[in-house]
């Protein structure tokens, strides 16, 4: 039962690391990288279908990328979902290919992404918390039902803290490289 309880944070913590990771992969450094546009959706056939299943984004160079529509019809509206999105793109279509420049990043807004940055990872370290503290309460109902004695809950209490403490620090690896990114550029 502990096991399970311990197995289960540790997966949860894993899965906020990687969500962390998968947000912070959106913010915008000085080099293009498809998974900027990840987040734009087009309206293909009356349905909202993310931009990755109606054209082929690819990074061109440093800065700048290419999206090649596959259906010659969306163009135009590939380009409005880029201007309407809040990245502050601004794409130029030259036939059936889309190039996307992206403008260098100011100190300022290096900046403010930084801090961004730095939210999200407080994020991640609140709900590497919130699981520990999830995965404490259930050692306290088992001793409470009397199906573990005190010293195993205090063990399985100190396990769990040594997986948060694992999961903060890979989240405080994920912020430093992501600032050291972003600040380098």
């Amino acid at each position: 039962m502990i096991n399970e309880i311990k197995k289960d944070a540790q997966d949860r913590m894993d899965k906020s690391v990687e969500a962390l990771k998968n947000n912070l992969s959106k913010v915008r450094t000085g080099r293009a990288h498809p998974s900027l546009l990840a987040s734009i959706s087009v309206e293909y056939y009356g349905a909202m279908t993310p931009l990755n299943q109606v054209a082929n984004v690819v990074a061109e160079d440093a800065r700048t990328l290419a999206i090649t529509v596959f259906d010659k019809e969306l163009t135009p509206k590939v380009e409005k979902a880029i201007m309407m999105s809040d990245l502050g793109l601004n794409p130029m279509s030259a036939g059936t290919v889309i190039r996307v420049p992206l403008p260098p990043l100011t100190e300022e807004r290096r900046k403010d992404l930084v801090k961004i940055v730095r939210g999200e990872a407080e994020g991640g370290r609140v709900a590497v918390r919130n699981i520990r503290r999830d995965a404490n309460n259930e050692f306290k109902s088992l001793l409470k039902d009397k199906e573990i004695s005190e010293d195993e809950e205090r063990k399985a209490q100190e396990d769990v803290q040594k997986l948060t403490d694992a999961a903060v620090k890979k989240i405080d690896e994920v912020l430093a490289a992501k600032e050291k990114e972003l600040m380098d550029v």
